[in-house]
């Protein structure tokens, strides 16, 4: 049987971004995934709240300061995240490693601020219904949070290695930005459910 080249695609690129890359189509499931997530238990925490006579149930509102400041950093946090998604594409090294160090450190500052927003809630997770549900959301997005912070410096770690000459890690640091930006985009309705349902 004789063999006919159809059409030749030896002077493709190995290695795709954006829509072109498996990983970023991976990465958009798993934020699908977990966003049905979150909606599941912003579900919950409206029928709890539907449900019960008094909300919060024997607490009072949580102080606001804890969450509005993560909220303000996370906010200022997608400048950063934006221009290293943006040096990625066009594959500029130094200003990705700066711009890791930065994402790095934006990652931190949620953490450190996360420890008092536990206590700004004023119940326990295990006290009664709205405790278990306001700790389970937070807790799910510090999840989110270090997920993230993690990958940020694992890919930190690389791009200041030998693989950052490999194409693949540009376009595993644009992946990690839309990450961030889905941790973000997530807390807003977070924020709006913990801090404020409580004073309607």
């Amino acid at each position: 049987m004789k063999e006919r080249l159809v059409l030749d695609v030896s002077h493709l690129p190995l290695h795709g971004s954006g829509t072109a890359s498996p990983t970023w189509w991976g990465t958009l499931a798993f934020m699908l995934i977990e966003g049905t997530g979150f909606a599941l238990g912003i579900v919950v925490y409206l029928y709890l709240m539907s449900i019960a006579g008094a909300w919060p149930i024997n607490a009072p509102a949580p102080d606001l300061l804890p969450g509005t400041l993560l909220t303000a950093l996370l906010a200022v946090s997608v400048i950063p995240n934006v221009l290293v998604a943006g040096w990625a594409k066009r594959r500029e090294l130094k200003k990705v490693r700066i711009g890791l160090i930065v994402m790095a450190l934006f990652g931190i500052a949620p953490l450190l601020l996360r420890i008092f927003e536990f206590p700004a809630m004023h119940v326990m997770w295990d006290t009664n219904a709205y405790g278990s549900i306001t700790w389970v959301l937070l807790g799910l997005h510090t999840t989110h949070i270090l997920t993230d912070l993690i990958d940020t410096l694992v890919l930190m770690c690389l791009m200041f290695t030998r693989h950052a000459d490999n194409p693949r890690r540009y376009g595993d640091v644009e992946d990690n930005a839309m990450y961030w930006n889905f941790v973000v985009i997530t807390w807003v309705p977070l924020y709006l459910c913990l801090y404020w349902m409580p004073r309607l």
